[in-house]
C-alpha cells in the first residue's frame, strides 16, 4: 500500500465533523495502489499523474469525487452528478462511517474502474460552449455592444461558460440584466467571473 502523503494531513486533521469518514475513506484508496497529494486543499488521488478521485467533505456530507464519474458503469447506482452542469465528476457521498464500511468492496471496484479508465485514456466529451444558452438580457447587450462581443469572443470558453451560467440562473429578468450589467467591465477587460 502507498505511503501517506505527510503534506496532505492537515487535510484530515481540520475534517472536524467528518474526521473519522474522511480517514476511513483515505485507508481505502490508499489500498487501492494510487499516489496521495494534496490539490485544491483536498485529499487528492492520482495515478501516473492523472487525478482519479478525491475526498471532499461539506456541512452535511463527505464523498469521493471521481474526476471522470460520468465515464464510469455505476452498476450499483450510487454516483451523485452534484449540479446539473457539472459535466465529468461524480460523487458518492456519505453521512456516517458505517456507511463507508459497508461499502468498502464497492468502493474499491468503483476506484479501480477509474484508474482503468485513466489506463485507456479516456475522456469526457464536454459540452461546446456554443451549445450554452445565451440569456436574452446578454444577447441585447451583444447585439447593441459591439465591442463587448469581441471581448466576449476573445474569452477562454471556461470562462464563458461561467459567464452564461451565472447570468441564466436568476427566474428574474431584472436580476439577470442586473448581473450582466455588473459583469461588462470585468468581460471587456478580458477577465473572468471569478477574476478581480
Amino acid at each position: 500500500m502507498p505511503a501517506m502523503n505527510p503534506n496532505v494531513d492537515f487535510f484530515f486533521a481540520k475534517a472536524a465533523n467528518w474526521q473519522k469518514e474522511c480517514i476511513k475513506l483515505r485507508e481505502i484508496v490508499l489500498s487501492c495502489n494510487l499516489t496521495e497529494e494534496l490539490k485544491w486543499g483536498c485529499a487528492c488521488y492520482t495515478y501516473n499523474g492523472s487525478n482519479v478521485v478525491l475526498i471532499h467533505y461539506f456541512k452535511h456530507y463527505c464523498a469521493l469525487l471521481f474526476f471522470k464519474g460520468a465515464l464510469l458503469n455505476d452498476a450499483d447506482g450510487i454516483l451523485v452528478q452534484q449540479t446539473e452542469n457539472v459535466q465529468a465528476g461524480r460523487q458518492i457521498r456519505f453521512t456516517g462511517i458505517s456507511e463507508i464500511t459497508k461499502l468498502t468492496k464497492v468502493l474499491k471496484a468503483y476506484i479501480f474502474e477509474a484508474v482503468e479508465v485513466e489506463k485507456a485514456g479516456l475522456k469526457v466529451t464536454l459540452k461546446k460552449t456554443k451549445e450554452y444558452t445565451v440569456p436574452d438580457e446578454f444577447q441585447k447587450q451583444l447585439d447593441k455592444k459591439p465591442l463587448l462581443k469581441k471581448a466576449f469572443d476573445a474569452l477562454t470558453p471556461g470562462r464563458q461558460r461561467a459567464y452564461l451560467l451565472y447570468f441564466s440562473q436568476p427566474k428574474q429578468v431584472k436580476t439577470r440584466e442586473a448581473r450582466v450589467e455588473k459583469c461588462i467591465a470585468l468581460i471587456k477587460s478580458g477577465k473572468g467571473l471569478n477574476d478581480r
